[in-house]
């Protein structure tokens, strides 16, 4: 994303903070590649410096089921995959963020260094205003990822061309360690199949960004 664009991105989402109506949420979108957690960390280090103490980041990634799980499925080598997440779970906990009685909530992060989902990782206290949520399939029109749309205030889809995509996961998994038949499961077998269900089965964003490279 272009300075311009951020900046422009960063004041759309800061207008939410007006104080009223309680707490917003913020759903960021995209394949795996394109850069989504890197904008949505960039807007939470900007957003932060504006109001301290009153923005934190929700990782769909947290939502993993456990690779125990995914063996009982059958799908441990399609981890990352829609159907791999429990998104009943992320529905659960967007709704007690939404609910100002409550105080604290724990939310789960996902370790990539074990590969594993961290229960209660990480809480969001009551004075955070507003929560950037951030994962691939947030925006799908599929069940039961279409019962989060409810929830957000303003959405945003990263779209990127699927060859810089696979440029940037080759070099991802290289950089992780993995030899060139895994590697090739990973691109062709799961993340670029994962890439387009986002461009072509997600809901009409707020705010599209389409990059050429």
């Amino acid at each position: 994303m272009k300075l311009d664009q951020f900046e422009a991105l960063l004041s759309r989402v800061d207008a939410l903070m007006d104080g009223r109506q309680g707490r917003k949420f913020v759903a960021i979108a995209g394949a795996p590649g394109s850069g989504k957690s890197t904008a949505a960390d960039a807007l939470y280090e900007a957003l932060a410096a504006l109001h301290p103490g009153k923005v934190a980041v929700l990782p769909m990634d947290g939502f993993h089921y456990d690779d125990a799980v995914l063996h009982e499925m059958g799908r441990r080598p399609w981890k990352g995959a829609p159907d791999t997440f429990d998104v009943g779970g992320l529905r659960s906990v967007l709704q007690r963020l939404k609910d100002p009685s409550e105080t604290r909530v724990a939310v789960p992060v996902f370790d990539r260094q074990l590969e594993i989902s961290r229960g209660s990782a990480r809480i969001i206290a009551s004075d955070v205003e507003l929560i950037l949520v951030e994962g691939n399939y947030l925006l799908l029109k599929d069940e039961p990822w279409r019962q989060l749309h409810p929830y957000f205030d303003m959405t945003i889809l990263i779209d990127v061309p699927e060859e810089e995509l696979r440029r940037r996961l080759r070099r991802r998994w290289v950089w992780y360690g993995l030899n060139e038949e895994e590697i090739q499961h990973k691109l062709d077998g799961n993340d670029l199949p994962n890439g387009r269900a986002v461009i072509e089965r997600s809901i009409e964003a707020d705010i599209a960004y389409r990059s050429n490279r």
